[in-house]
Formats: C-alpha cells, sequence, structure tokens
C-alpha cells in the first residue's frame, strides 16, 4: 500500500465499490481470498457467508478411504536398509562393490558394501524385518503398508524434497496438501485446512512445501514452529493483547478492504493474495490454535504413549488437528535447527540415524495406536518417508550417500492394507526393481484414497491445465484395502 491510497476521499465511506452476489463468489473463486469475505457478501445481500468459503467441505469424486493425511515427512534421506528395507546379504558381501551397485548416485563413491551397524527384528504376525532403531515403529508393523520399490528423479536434496512434497523439481508448484484443500476443503473453518509444523528448523526450501503457487491463497498451508510448546507462542504474533476481538475484527477488515484496492489494481499478486488470506486465518485462529496446540489438556497416559520429544509432541499436535478437522498435517524431522536432519548419514549412519530415530520414533508409534484407539486410524492416512534413500556402500567408513534409485515410504490407515508389504529393491538395497513406485505414483495414490482422481483435479493457470502428477502417475491399487 502507498500513502496516497489513504488519502482517496471515498475510502472511509464506501471503500468497496458494490458487487453482485455472483461476482462476490467469483472473485473468491478465481482466488481474491476471502479476508473481507463477510463484508462483501453483506454488500450482496447475503446471509449465508460462512458457507460460500473457498475452504468449505466439497464432495470428492467418489466416495474417499480416508478424510484426513498425516505426512511424516523425514528430510535429508533416511537409509532404507538402515530402517525398514532388511538386506543380509550386504553383510555376506561387505566391502566387495557387485556390478549392480557399481554406479554414480551423488558423489560417485567407489568403496564396497557397508554391512548396517544395527541388528534387525521381526514383528507382528507379518515378521516384518525392522531395525534395532525403530523398536516402537516396529511393534505397529501389522498396521503398516510398506512401499519397498520407491524411487525419484534426482539425488539432491531441494529439488527432491520438491518432488515428494510438490509432483516438481522446481517450487513452482502447489504442494500435495495445497491440492488437497483445493479439492476437498476443510472441515473446521477456524483452523487452516493444511497445517506445516517441525521442531526449530522449517525444511529446505520452506514455505514452498505447504505453498499454493499459483491456485488461490486460500489453499495455502500454515507453518508452526513447535520447539517452545507453548501454545500462544506456536505462531508468532498470532494474538494482539492491546485490542478487544471486536477492535481486532474491525482493523482486520480495514486492512482487508485497503488490501482488495490494492490487489484490484494489480489484478492478480500471487503473495498479496496469500498474505491476504493468512491475515484473515490468523485472526480466526487466535482463538482456536492454543487450544488445539495446548497438550497439556491430554491425560498423562496420551502423554506418556507419544513420549517427550519435540517431534512426539508434533505428533500429538497433528491427531489433536484432524481430529478438528484439518485436512492434512506436515510434521518436518528436525534435530538441533538442521533443516536436512537425516543428511547426518553421510558422515556417521549409526550415530546419527540412531539419535533421529530416537526422538521420533516413540512418537509415531504412539500417533498410530492413538489413532487406531480413538477410531480415526481408518479415516486418517498417516505416511512416513523422505525425499530419496541412501545407498548401501560407504563414504568413507562410517556413511553413505545419497541414492534416488531406490527407497522406502510406508503408509498406515486410510485404506491401505494393513502389514502388507510391496515392491522391493535387488538383494543389496540399491534399486528398486519389483512393482517400481514413482513419487508420481504415491501422489496419484494419495488423491485416490482421499476420493479425488488425480487426472480430474486440475487447475487452469497460464493457459494450461495442471495437476499434481502433470502428465504421470498410477495409482497403485494392489495396496488399498
Amino acid at each position: 500500500m502507498f500513502a496516497e491510497d489513504f488519502m482517496e476521499p471515498n475510502i472511509h465511506r464506501n471503500p468497496l465499490p458494490p458487487v453482485s452476489r455472483r461476482e462476490a463468489l467469483h472473485r473468491i473463486g478465481a482466488g481474491m481470498g476471502s479476508l473481507g469475505l463477510a463484508g462483501m457478501l453483506q454488500q450482496a445481500g447475503a446471509k449465508d457467508g460462512p458457507s460460500s468459503s473457498p475452504l468449505a467441505p466439497k464432495a470428492p469424486h467418489f466416495a474417499p478411504k480416508a478424510k484426513h493425511v498425516i505426512q511424516l515427512f523425514m528430510p535429508g534421506g533416511p537409509s532404507q536398509v538402515d530402517t525398514f528395507d532388511y538386506k543380509p546379504q550386504i553383510a555376506r558381501h561387505a566391502g566387495q562393490r557387485p556390478k549392480i551397485v557399481d554406479r554414480k548416485t551423488l558423489r560417485n563413491t567407489k568403496n564396497g558394501l557397508m554391512p548396517s551397524p544395527f541388528g534387525f527384528k521381526q514383528y507382528g504376525q507379518t515378521g516384518k524385518w525392522v531395525s534395532d532403531i525403530f523398536p516402537h515403529t516396529g511393534q505397529c508393523a501389522d498396521d503398516i503398508c510398506f512401499i519397498h520399490s520407491m524411487h525419484t528423479n534426482i539425488p539432491e536434496h531441494a529439488g527432491a524434497m520438491m518432488m515428494f512434497n510438490l509432483g516438481h523439481l522446481q517450487p513452482s508448484r502447489p504442494s500435495l496438501g495445497s491440492w488437497l484443500c483445493y479439492g476437498l476443503g476443510t472441515e473446521n473453518q477456524e483452523l487452516p485446512g493444511l497445517v506445516a509444523m517441525s521442531p526449530r528448523a522449517q525444511p529446505r526450501g520452506k514455505s514452498a512445501h505447504w505453498g499454493n503457487s499459483f491456485l488461490p491463497g486460500a489453499y495455502s498451508g500454515v507453518y508452526a514452529n513447535i520447539a517452545s510448546m507453548k501454545p500462544d507462542a506456536i505462531l508468532g504474533d498470532l494474538k494482539n493483547p492491546h485490542l478487544s476481538r471486536t477492535e481486532q475484527r474491525q482493523q482486520a477488515n480495514l486492512l482487508a478492504q485497503l488490501n482488495h484496492l490494492d490487489l484490484a489494481r494489480q489484478e492478480q499478486d500471487q503473495k498479496l493474495e496469500s498474505s491476504i488470506q493468512a491475515m484473515e486465518m490468523a485472526f480466526r485462529m487466535q482463538f482456536t490454535v492454543p487450544d488445539v496446540f495446548d497438550t497439556s489438556r491430554e491425560s498423562a497416559a496420551t502423554q506418556e504413549l507419544y513420549g517427550k520429544s519435540e517431534f512426539a509432541k508434533g505428533c500429538l499436535i497433528a491427531r489433536r488437528l484432524v481430529e478438528r478437522g484439518v485436512r492434512m498435517v506436515q510434521l518436518s524431522h528436525s534435530i538441533s535447527g538442521y533443516d536436512i536432519a537425516w543428511d547426518t548419514g553421510h558422515g556417521d549412519i549409526k550415530g546419527g540415524h540412531a539419535h533421529l530415530a530416537r526422538e521420533c520414533d516413540q512418537g509415531i508409534a504412539g500417533l498410530i495406536q492413538d489413532l487406531k484407539l480413538r477410531g480415526l486410524l481408518d479415516e486418517t492416512l498417516v505416511i512416513w518417508g523422505g525425499e530419496f534413500g541412501r545407498a548401501p556402500t560407504s563414504e568413507g567408513q562410517k556413511g553413505r550417500d545419497h541414492d534416488h534409485y531406490g527407497f522406502t515410504v510406508w503408509m498406515a490407515g486410510g485404506g491401505v492394507k494393513p502389514g502388507f508389504t510391496y515392491g522391493a529393491t535387488d538383494e543389496f538395497g540399491c534399486s528398486a526393481v519389483h512393482n517400481r513406485v514413482h513419487v508420481h505414483d504415491l501422489h496419484a495414490t494419495i488423491l485416490h484414497l482421499m476420493g479425488l482422481d488425480h487426472e480430474k483435479l486440475t487447475y487452469r493457470y497460464s493457459g494450461r491445465d495442471y495437476r499434481l502428477t502433470d502428465v504421470h502417475g498410477h495409482v497403485i491399487q494392489d495396496i488399498i484395502a
């Protein structure tokens, strides 16, 4: 805004030009934003403003298996052969470099196969082999659907993370959560449809992972730093202690009117539009967020179930959010402020992976068990995984290099087969060789479980129709219960 905008003679008398109800709704659908929505609809004679919100629940393409998504994102590349993809042949050929592993990953390391420093045990009726660093998650093996044949485009963090969360190598596309909100809306108008969280450090690329890009601003996510665990401090500057709720509403409406004038002049400004949406959501959230993020309201037994780590608290908050109707929660793992935590695997798989697993293992298992106890697991799709995996060969003496040719992702609840394993890597865990699954296929499957056809969920922008899976993607029918 510029100073002259405040000097227009009619700004206090009639800051918004008259609009019809149809025009008001058209602007909203086209991305004009919802801040000042009530005022616009009031001008148009509407009395049902809340039902016209762009985030109002929408009918899916077909009956969904799931209603909510909780993504447990592990940025940095967890090693599949040290977590969930048991490969005893590595130990039998330790130090050797068979032909199938003799290829370039990222740094073209020339060392031989490195056995996992961790033991593996079988869990559940399925007898699933799980690393000793995930004993709590192992106890949930019969509830988990493992995909061992994932692959992606590049072994570089930033691009691969974008591919995993946006379906594209560059931060120029809407996020998975943004697409879900666009297609389905959300069930709680006092909270965002998409909430992204992490302790201390945002994943590399930051807001792109929960952003709306060219989708209307209403479908952008909101980020919360959960390190402090103080409900009133989860989102910075959420409350104004000097103004009443009525005064804050008046202030927000005035700011909305001014921003809409500016937005009308610019026709369409995605950043301004997203800011408008964020301010309106912030006003609504200030009275809801402290309650949702206050884990002290949970019983001692529930808090003990999850554990005391920062990530565990994030898992508990994720359950509280989906319980209140939030469409998707993205919880990213970070440690000591490092945004690609699992990349510690370069220098020290044993120490780094053990530490990271210890910080998240109990919380993950607690989340699955708690959702199950509350009858929420069937309607909530839990997804665990990073942007790629790691080579079974050694980098130096203790680490592993990036590898995008084969890695593991698992899902639980939300319509996937429990206690099921799909796909496989070769005998050394190097490359996906059986029932290979690209990230586009994973996205197509997630949308399908949510009742959306990935080929029909499109948005027209800059002269073409876009979708999360671009021109790719196939639903993995074999993992659907």
